[in-house]
């Protein structure tokens, strides 16, 4: 299901069969025409799920900044306010504009409902909160974003949850890990910032099998790469920050699942407990984001390829981190549940930190910045930027070496961003 305009690059190396549906169930309309979303293709849902104005509406869905919203009488706010009845009462709960973008993001992950939150690590707090229990247990990859591993241990870690850290890329590891108490196992796939993948569909099952819900981190890969809720996962968490709102201009997030998940998500971890709900105009900014998604992300994964593939045959890079390369261990599992191998590629420099730096200070187009998934490329040295929180010990359980560069490669002339970062490698 690879789009025939795929760069040349990108569609040698495609996966042979695309483990996302193009055809996810519709999850409402703000205007007429609403069954149209259901067998739409990806792209077509990106720009027009729960939108198809009429009557002289705009085609661009109008921005609702009001923080609090009037009723028809007395019944109808009780109604609302209790959650009897659709309705938009206060921003921090609901609002028109987030309400569009949770069912646009829901409808391409071929979920029932999602919730917004004012960012993804909000999002991650928000299912916890909300799903968790003292004496129940968190199983989660070893590998994770600095900032959910500070959550975790200072959070659930600290209220009587016990956060148990397993290497999730081998299920039988996980298998023998799950006990009765295990609520929750989480991870990322692709890992930040080792781009190890978590076989999905085996983690889900087991997890299943268990009693316990699989909440899978898929800011890397997008729902255009892969869809988790396809391949037996509960919920996805999401930072809209990156991909999916793509411009570098927002913070939010995002977690889609089943609507009896969402409820207690909304009303108890993200309205009470976290009480981070979505800007409204930043909700409209990741509309606009979804929009060129597809064609944005066909370029971040076609550039990514060329420069791992130019990496992999560079003296100073001692190991390319990218599943795209046909030489990585978990290239075959990437076939099998990614449309593509993702925007973002780490790499290895036998010179440790000094050469890290040394490479970062010699750039010029590159950017040195911890974000990803914008236009620009930016690169970054976790041991000393994204994960400098954590002890070295803790780095190194988490594959964090000292040489370790994450490079998240943008929209830019492919031959522009090697023509930075080569002589900066040579230059070591």
């Amino acid at each position: 299901m690879t789009p025939p305009d795929l760069p040349a690059a990108e569609a040698a190396a495609r996966p042979a069969a695309d483990a996302t549906a193009e055809t996810a169930a519709g999850t409402g309309a703000a205007g007429p025409g609403g069954d149209r979303d259901v067998a739409s293709g990806f792209a077509t849902r990106a720009i027009h799920a729960g939108w198809h104005p009429c009557g002289g509406q705009g085609l661009v869905p109008p921005l609702e900044l009001s923080n609090a919203f009037a009723f028809d009488s007395a019944d109808h706010a009780a109604a609302v306010m209790s959650g009897a009845a659709a309705g938009h009462a206060y921003t921090r709960f609901t609002n028109p504009t987030i309400d569009l973008l949770e069912r646009r993001i829901a409808s391409l992950e071929g979920a029932e409902a999602a919730v917004a939150t004012g960012s993804g690590v909000g999002a991650i707090a928000a299912v916890m909160w909300a799903l968790l229990e003292p004496g129940d247990e968190v199983i989660c990859h070893e590998t994770l974003y600095s900032d959910t591993t500070a959550f975790l241990q200072t959070g659930p870690a600290r209220l009587g949850v016990r956060v148990t850290p397993v290497d999730l890329t081998d299920p039988a590891a996980l298998k023998a890990a799950l006990g009765p108490s295990t609520r929750l196992v989480h991870y990322e796939t692709p890992t930040n910032p080792t781009q190890r993948l978590v076989d999905i569909a085996a983690v889900s099952a087991l997890a299943r099998e268990a009693g316990s819900l699989t909440v899978v981190d898929s800011t890397y890969a997008t729902p255009w790469i892969t869809r988790p809720i396809d391949l037996g996962a509960d919920l996805v968490v999401h930072s809209l920050t990156k991909y999916l709102g793509g411009h570098g201009d927002l913070i939010g997030g995002m977690v889609a699942g089943p609507a009896e998940l969402m409820r207690p998500i909304r009303r108890r971890g993200m309205k009470t407990l976290c009480g981070a709900p979505l800007a409204p105009f930043n909700a409209m900014l990741a509309l606009r984001g979804l929009k060129t998604l597809a064609l944005r992300m066909e370029r971040h994964c076609a550039n990514a390829l060329a420069v791992a593939r130019a990496l992999a045959h560079h003296p100073a890079v001692a190991e390319v981190h990218y599943v795209g390369l046909e030489d990585h261990p978990q290239h075959m599992l990437a076939r099998r549940q990614m449309r593509a191998f993702g925007g973002t590629v780490a790499f290895e420099l036998a010179g440790g930190t000094a050469a890290g730096r040394a490479l970062m200070d010699r750039l010029s187009l590159i950017a040195r910045a911890v974000s990803l998934g914008e236009p620009e490329t930016m690169i970054q040295h976790p041991a000393s930027m994204s994960h400098a929180g954590l002890t070295p010990d803790q780095r190194r359980a988490q594959g964090i070496s000292d040489g370790l560069i994450r490079i998240s490669v943008g929209l830019e002339e492919v031959e522009d961003i090697l023509a930075d970062l080569i002589p900066a490698l040579d230059a070591l």
